[in-house]
């Protein structure tokens, strides 16, 4: 395994407020305007997408890889945001328990995919073998090698039974991963995305870099291709994303059928019960109007 980049952490100073002033931002976002209103357009589709799906029985796996902090959670959220939970849903597995350890690599994952009429984002998933447990020594070396001569045959399998699977790899230069981490270290609601493994993907940038391009050599197939998404405008990679997201599913755009709302009759021999005698949760949001 390569050295990790020379740069650590601790030589840059403490991740704080007073350190990102000098590491602005500098790529230029699409305007929120016209964001927003793309992204209404897109998801419209995205809900037609999932209609199709559950009206053909299609089975779909959505892979998210690519560094921490470049992005992907995001785009799931906008992927999911109109979508019936019902038969979408989101994978992201915790670490292995020791009767998974136990289980062929595969085997908690294939747990997880999709039954006919469903879409499965995969927020991460088997590639962790070829990322974080490659760089940092998580599975021998062994084990390495045995899942990237699996992993083709595995995806071939996944599709010639008629699953629909497509592999998104989101890029993020450095200095926008690292002004991320300084964003999230100040945020309480985002301060749980931070953990010491995120941090060291600075210092072992380089060696990131080495796993994903020999991980790719072996497994960006014809039949599962990788496809890279430029994340440091997320505005930009979320709907990149959506738009590729939609172009390689096969589906048709359908008008649901019309429901027509029936006039509320009036009421007729029913007294509702007197307030008191249930319990409500206090108005909280009176006390700050």
């Amino acid at each position: 395994m390569a050295p990790p980049s020379r740069t650590p952490l601790a030589r840059r100073g403490d991740v704080s407020k007073s350190n990102t002033k000098h590491r602005k931002r500098t790529t230029k976002r699409i305007p929120k305007k016209a964001y927003e209103a793309e992204l209404k357009r897109l998801q419209v589709e995205l809900v037609s997408m999932q209609q199709w799906i559950t009206r053909t029985g299609a089975r779909v796996v959505v892979v998210f890889e690519g560094r921490d902090a470049a992005g992907k959670g995001g785009a799931i959220k906008r992927i999911m945001q109109y979508l019936n939970p019902r038969s979408a849903r989101v994978v992201a597995l915790p670490v292995p328990s020791e009767r998974e350890k136990g289980q062929w690599y595969f085997q908690r994952y294939i747990e997880k995919l999709p039954t006919a009429g469903e879409i499965v984002l995969m927020d991460r998933s088997w590639y962790n073998r070829a990322g974080v447990e490659r760089v940092m020594d998580y599975s021998p070396i062994e084990k390495y090698e045995l899942f990237l001569e699996q992993t083709p045959v595995f995806e071939r399998m996944l599709i010639d039974d008629g699953i629909i699977l497509i592999k998104y790899w989101f890029s993020v230069s450095d200095k926008e991963q690292e002004a991320r981490f300084h964003s999230r270290l100040n945020d309480p609601m985002r301060r749980w995305k931070l953990s010491e493994v995120d941090v060291l993907s600075i210092t072992k940038w380089e060696d990131y870099s080495r796993a994903k391009d020999d991980m790719f050599a072996r497994t960006d197939t014809d039949e599962a291709p990788w496809w890279t998404i430029e994340s440091d405008d997320k505005r930009a990679s979320r709907l990149n994303t959506i738009k590729h997201l939609l172009s390689q599913i096969p589906y048709e755009s359908s008008t649901p059928p019309k429901v027509k709302i029936p006039a509320r009759p009036n009421a007729e021999n029913y007294d509702r019960p007197p307030k008191d005698l249930y319990r409500y949760v206090p108005d909280h949001a009176e006390s700050i109007r």
